[in-house]
């Protein structure tokens, strides 16, 4: 894979961003969707608003699938990207029960391989943590769960 052609995937990635259905979905996913069990997380991936949350999850596991294959050079992704270390700091807590209980035991997997293999990964997360639980206070939403 040369610079250029992660440079030509990034931007496609991020002409997919810019879909108005999809910015809705990743709004949604940032400013409403604030859960504390994944209990919370099962009842919006099987109701109405599943779409949005399928959409957010599913752009940004594909996104790092790409990377995780090298298809795109994992230091200009994350260069690049800042946004799959908020979902993942989201989903991070829930993430093993989620497995189980769907029957899905690599879901995410590429998001989680992408944003762990990143230099002071913990502490990036620590920083997306903060804001998502400042986002959740201003929407009157108790905010996520610590990572214990």
């Amino acid at each position: 894979m040369s610079q250029a052609d992660s440079a030509n995937l990034i931007l496609r990635l991020y002409e997919l961003r810019r879909e108005p259905t999809l910015r809705a979905a990743r709004d949604w996913f940032v400013e409403r969707f604030h859960p504390n069990t994944a209990q919370d997380v099962f009842g919006v991936w099987m109701g109405p608003e599943s779409a949005y949350y399928r959409m957010t999850t599913t752009y940004w596991e594909m996104a790092a699938a790409l990377v995780s294959h090298g298809a795109i050079d994992a230091p200009m992704f994350n260069d690049a990207n800042t946004e799959h270390n908020a979902v993942y700091a989201k989903m991070q807590p829930f993430l093993p029960e989620l497995r189980k209980r769907s029957g899905l035991p690599d879901y995410l997997a590429h998001l989680e391989r992408v944003v762990l293999s990143q230099p002071k990964a913990e502490e990036r997360l620590e920083v997306f943590r903060r804001y998502l639980a400042h986002r959740a206070t201003l929407a009157n939403a108790p905010p996520i769960k610590e990572v214990q």
